[in-house]
């Protein structure tokens, strides 16, 4: 009789939501463990090595699984928080680099809509790939509707990628940056291994073009995606400095891929990425994920002593 009062069910059901999300983050450890073990499989075709990784993709995974386990520096998430990143590019290159921060916050409804120029970009801090970019009238419902969804969900579900897990959500409102002919630029992700840059992903802002180029801007012979489309693109003005402030943005990491904008003459930092779309690549030829891997020096991500293949979901897999 007491399931058909409203109020009761009502209090039942937020008693199930509250329930599922504590069994759900007690299990996120050995879930997202066997999440990451298994979408490796179902990639290359074998199990992760993950006890002696030696390629690209197999210390990529390395990566996601050991910072799953809990054994994440706090950089990683201060350097992937959108917002929180500011403070620390400011404080190793010029503040010139940064994009304009227009606003931020965690109320999307305190948005400031009537102070803002007319063309500009919406993300979440705690997030990847989502993005609003006004030019004109704001579409100011769809807008703080669109920006509530982000900030009630954790990234970190997505791609079990654990630099996401523990960012405090919020709204970052930045300039939109557009070359002199008003179109928008071209995004360098530059690959870095233990502070040395080493080849640069071009893409554009419908990212239907991949080709990657190494530092002395030569096409290279080789993709992470299927159908990559890889066509020639002009070398930036300043490739020299972006390479400069790539290296010492990535100082002490074994592996960062460091992303900036040039627009009219000048560098913008754009982002750290720690784990390349969550692990999704698969290299062509192979050979390649081998140069990249031999240069990358683990030691620099090495959490306290453990033995790595010590959980559950992975020794189902070295099993299997």
């Amino acid at each position: 009789m007491c399931d058909s009062l409203p109020g009761f069910t009502v209090l039942r059901t937020w008693f199930l939501h509250q329930y599922r999300n504590l069994k759900r983050r007690v299990r996120r450890q050995s879930e997202g463990e066997d999440f990451l073990l298994r979408r490796y499989a179902r990639i290359h075709g074998k199990p992760l090595n993950l006890t002696n990784p030696q390629t690209y993709t197999e210390k990529l995974f390395w990566r996601m699984i050991t910072r799953n386990r809990g054994k994440k520096p706090t950089r990683f998430t201060t350097l992937t928080d959108k917002y929180t990143v500011r403070a620390h590019v400011a404080g190793l290159v010029e503040e010139q680099h940064l994009v304009k921060l227009l606003w931020h916050g965690n109320d999307p409804h305190a948005i400031p809509f009537e102070q803002l120029p007319d063309d500009y970009v919406i993300k979440p801090n705690h997030a990847a790939g989502q993005v609003i970019m006004v030019n004109g009238q704001a579409d100011r419902e769809e807008i703080i509707r669109t920006a509530s969804g982000w900030l009630a969900n954790n990234y970190y579900w997505q791609g079990r990628e654990y630099q996401y897990y523990s960012i405090t959500p919020q709204i970052v409102i930045e300039e939109c940056l557009r070359n002199e002919d008003g179109t928008l630029p071209f995004d360098y992700k530059i690959h870095c291994f233990n502070g040395v840059p080493e080849h640069i992903l071009v893409r554009n802002a419908t990212h239907d073009i991949c080709p990657y180029f190494d530092t002395s801007w030569n096409l290279l012979d080789f993709a992470d995606k299927v159908d990559a489309i890889q066509p020639w693109v002009p070398k930036p003005a300043n490739l020299d400095e972006m390479l400069s402030l790539a290296a010492r943005l990535s100082t002490g990491f074994g592996y960062v891929r460091v992303d900036f904008y040039n627009v009219k003459g000048r560098v913008y930092f754009g982002e750290f990425t720690f784990t390349p779309a969550a692990g999704i690549l698969k290299y062509t030829p192979d050979s390649w994920d081998f140069k990249h891997g031999e240069k990358w020096d683990v030691a620099l991500d090495v959490p306290p002593a453990r033995d790595l293949t010590d959980s559950p979901a992975t020794r189902r897999h070295v099993a299997a």
